[in-house]
């Protein structure tokens, strides 16, 4: 019997960027990190929960003494488009001071939530403190914030999948793909 049950899949209008082009850019970005970073150690600190998955794939291809931390914010809500006010969730649990600190982002959007915790981060005196992001939509960027590491640019869409969701949904999606406008509006 053909399952005719709708998933998570029929809600993409289109895949913009398939699982391959996701590990082949990770392994890319990893190895660049083991590269610029060589002989030390680094803090990564990943922004949850959206990038949880590009966190556990992208430490599989760094070769070097690393820990990992975690921040959890909030800035969208259940929305489609940032608030503008930034909440910490969570906390770190280390300090980050005369640390190498990586902070792994999902996507950076308008910026605002990134130049926010970069600011925080700096009065912690890291000895450095870099941005990786899988996403970049520049399109959106109000606030310029610095990333050293860029996975994808991305068109001004609403995207999902490998960790980025609507309303807590589309995470688990292993590409990154254009959620339809009627799920959202």
């Amino acid at each position: 019997m053909l399952n005719t049950t709708p998933t998570l899949y029929d809600d993409v209008a289109e895949v913009l960027i398939s699982e391959e082009q996701i590990q082949q850019k990770i392994a890319e970005i990893g190895a660049r990190i083991c590269t610029d970073f060589a002989g030390e150690q680094i803090l990564i600190v990943a922004v949850l929960k959206g990038a949880l998955l590009f966190l556990a794939d992208l430490i599989r291809h760094i070769d070097l003494p690393l820990a990992i931390d975690f921040l959890a914010v909030s800035s969208y809500g259940a929305g489609t488009e940032s608030s503008g006010v930034v909440r910490i969730l969570k906390d770190l649990d280390e300090t980050i001071e005369h640390q190498n600190v990586i902070i792994v982002e999902d996507i950076v959007d308008s910026g605002r939530t990134l130049d926010y915790l970069l600011r925080m981060l700096r009065q912690r005196n890291p000895a450095t403190l870099h941005v990786c992001t899988l996403l970049d939509k520049r399109e959106r960027r109000e606030i310029d914030v610095p990333i050293d590491y860029v996975g994808f640019e991305v068109p001004d869409a609403f995207v999902v999948g490998y960790g980025l969701d609507y309303a807590e949904h589309y995470r688990q999606l292993p590409f990154i793909g254009v959620l339809k406008p009627e799920i959202y509006e």
